[in-house]
């Protein structure tokens, strides 16, 4: 064609008034000319003045934006879309001078108990520059078809009883929510065990601290747990915190 974008817009999740660039960089045959628009429910429209490769922008609300790239000839192609979502309460603890675009998780998803045959909901966000992706671990395993900041299930079973949590990842690392209890379905809810109970933690001192957490769930003479699972991910941002290396396995 003649006119090829080498770098597309990237979407971003930031707190409200969080200063940043989206940035659309093209090739052609003659010079080329940039305008940005922007997108809010139903509504497109020119920005007015925004015709560089650069546009800055102060985050207010959550909105869709794309670049046009036109040249002398008429010809003119669309950069992605991209969102820029914008979170209006700033996660406690974030110092946006320090913050390098790193997820954060702002919202983690709740416990619930629902019947057989409901449906179940679970929601989460995280802001991250780029925005985060998001995948859903049920008991440790990945829950491949599950990679939204929501988690829906039309007609719960038993089966989908559980510990539920969510990593949000971008290129520059990744968090996980709280983990949650889910219950489905009538009978008795195993109670909390106690945190370390059946739980093995063992350090291994090298020449760092690096600290080993390995979480059973499955006991031969014993119900299967639901603590462990947290247990493991709760300690492993906390030990991270202390500056270990963490290695985290289950079962």
């Amino acid at each position: 064609t003649a006119i090829a974008i080498t770098e597309q817009p990237v979407s971003v999740s930031v707190p409200v008034g969080y200063s940043f660039t989206l940035r659309c960089r093209a090739q052609g045959r003659t010079s080329l000319q940039y305008q940005w628009f922007c997108q809010y429910q139903s509504d497109c429209r020119l920005i007015p003045g925004a015709t560089n490769q650069d546009l800055p922008i102060i985050a207010e609300q959550t909105q869709l934006y794309t670049c046009r790239v036109n040249d002398l000839h008429r010809n003119a192609v669309f950069s992605d879309w991209v969102k820029v979502e914008v979170h209006q309460c700033v996660a406690r603890g974030l110092p946006p001078r320090l913050w390098q675009g790193e997820p954060v998780i702002v919202l983690n998803p709740s416990k619930q108990r629902v019947e057989v045959g409901q449906a179940l909901q679970l929601q989460c966000a995280a802001m991250g520059v780029p925005a985060p992706s998001y995948q859903w671990y049920r008991n440790g395993n990945l829950l491949e078809q599950h990679k939204r900041k929501k988690l829906w299930i039309t007609h719960a079973k038993v089966s989908d009883s559980g510990t539920y949590l969510c990593c949000a990842s971008n290129s520059h690392g990744e968090h996980w929510t709280n983990a949650v209890d889910i219950h489905v379905g009538g009978g008795k809810v195993l109670p909390p065990t106690e945190h370390f109970q059946l739980f093995h933690l063992v350090f291994v001192l090298a020449t760092g601290k690096i600290a080993l957490l390995v979480g059973n769930n499955r006991y031969q003479h014993h119900p299967n747990l639901m603590a462990p699972v947290r247990d493991v991910f709760e300690l492993s941002r906390l030990l991270k915190h202390l500056g270990f290396q963490v290695v985290s396995l289950l079962d």
